[in-house]
């Protein structure tokens, strides 16, 4: 069975990312009709954007009226990524959220999944960290919001105390592909792209990159 490995790479703050992850999900259900026999591997790969924000965070409106110049920036750009949240069938309640986290400790916290419960428990703790953050509004940047979610999910309680030990800043991504900002989304190491893409977007790259493969069949596509 022909495998594509589609590195994502992403940032838990970002709400284009949230996004970016929906419109992927939709891809894929999408490339399952028309590519039957190809099999997909995700892998997260994540980027610590604000490395500077102090660990206890910052205070949400503050922090991005500073970053964008005033309320009325900050309401622009809100209104642009509620419109494409609702294409991609999400609402994002930013009236809920107080804190600009600091995001380390909830990234090693998602790599203690991986490492515990496998690509399985590394998925239910990243939706349920985007759902946490840009839905409810919780502080993903404090280690006993954290520690309910991993009890949720059933880390033990050893590892997920070891995740929050510390809030060391992630190393920095080698990879030329991170560069590029995110969601960015590589396929197979070969092609790139970056940004919220539409599910259609996403299909086609997929299929683009799938075409070096002679043995995997492709049905026509209906748009």
């Amino acid at each position: 069975m022909p495998v594509l490995r589609i590195d994502i790479y992403f940032e838990l703050i970002c709400p284009w990312c949230l996004i970016g992850k929906r419109n992927l999900e939709a891809a894929l259900q999408i490339l399952a009709r028309l590519c039957p026999d190809v099999r997909t591997e995700l892998r997260w790969q994540p980027l610590q954007l604000l490395a500077e924000i102090p660990a206890q965070g910052l205070p949400f409106t503050e922090f991005y009226e500073r970053r964008l110049g005033g309320p009325d920036a900050v309401r622009l750009r809100q209104a642009q990524v509620r419109r494409a949240a609702a294409s991609a069938g999400l609402e994002i309640a930013f009236e809920r959220i107080a804190v600009m986290p600091n995001t380390a400790r909830a990234h090693h916290l998602l790599a203690v999944a991986e490492q515990h419960g496998g690509a399985a428990q590394h998925a239910d703790l990243l939706e349920r960290l985007f759902c946490a953050y840009f839905q409810q509004g919780k502080n993903i940047g404090d280690p006993v919001a954290l520690l309910e979610l991993a009890r949720r999910i059933g880390i033990d309680a050893a590892s997920s105390e070891r995740a929050m030990a510390t809030a060391a800043p992630l190393p920095r991504s080698m990879s030329l592909y991170a560069a590029q900002g995110v969601p960015c989304f590589v396929f197979d190491n070969r092609s790139a792209i970056a940004g919220a893409v539409d599910p259609d977007t996403l299909v086609a790259a997929m299929r683009k990159a799938l075409a070096v493969s002679a043995d995997t069949r492709c049905e026509e596509s209906p748009v």
